[in-house]
């Protein structure tokens, strides 16, 4: 076993048992900003699955979003109570709109991509995956000349988040109970 996998199955395994070293940092977590800029990612195996190397110009933001139903404020109009309809399932994921949150703060930067890091209660912790578009190291690096050609992508739903909400990835489970077109022939 390669030592990225093994440090990624560590990792999960800390997550899942939610022993306190976790307890502590989601709590450092929760007093700190919405999103912040941070030196290096706290799961670094599944950093660099996703394309992160530790160069001048790769940027790691941690992003905090709130989970739950999104809540749209009191109708005006005479309605039965139970048509009121104030709590409505979000069309994208939480991640994805973490990922749209770092664009928006970090302006300069095209999002690569983001994984999950924690969640308490309330909030749900995502770290994204940002490169300078402007840094000579990174317009020099041909694996991200691709990402950096791109103009706002994660608000056009180009990266592996928004993907999935557009409905452009195919689980496993998908493609296995569907039959196959050489079967109906």
């Amino acid at each position: 076993m390669g030592s990225y996998n093994y440090m990624e199955k560590t990792f999960q395994s800390e997550y899942k048992n939610r022993d306190q070293v976790l307890k502590s940092k989601l709590t450092e977590w929760r007093r700190e900003s919405s999103i912040l800029r941070i030196d290096k990612p706290s799961n670094i195996a599944r950093a660099r699955t996703l394309g992160y190397k530790d160069k001048q110009g790769v940027v790691v933001a941690r992003v905090r979003v709130k989970k739950g139903l999104r809540k749209v404020s009191k109708p005006h109009g005479g309605r039965k109570p139970s048509k009121y309809g104030r709590f409505f399932t979000r069309g994208k994921s939480l991640q994805s709109i973490a990922e749209e949150r770092a664009a928006s703060k970090f302006s300069n930067c095209e999002v690569l991509n983001s994984y999950y890091v924690g969640e308490d209660g309330t909030y749900k912790f995502f770290e994204v995956i940002l490169l300078d578009k402007s840094n000579p190291v990174i317009m020099a690096d041909k694996t991200f000349q691709q990402v950096i050609s791109q103009n706002k992508r994660v608000f056009r739903g180009l990266t592996s988040a928004g993907r999935k909400h557009r409905g452009l990835v195919r689980s496993k489970m998908h493609e296995n109970s569907m039959p196959s077109v050489r079967a109906n022939r």
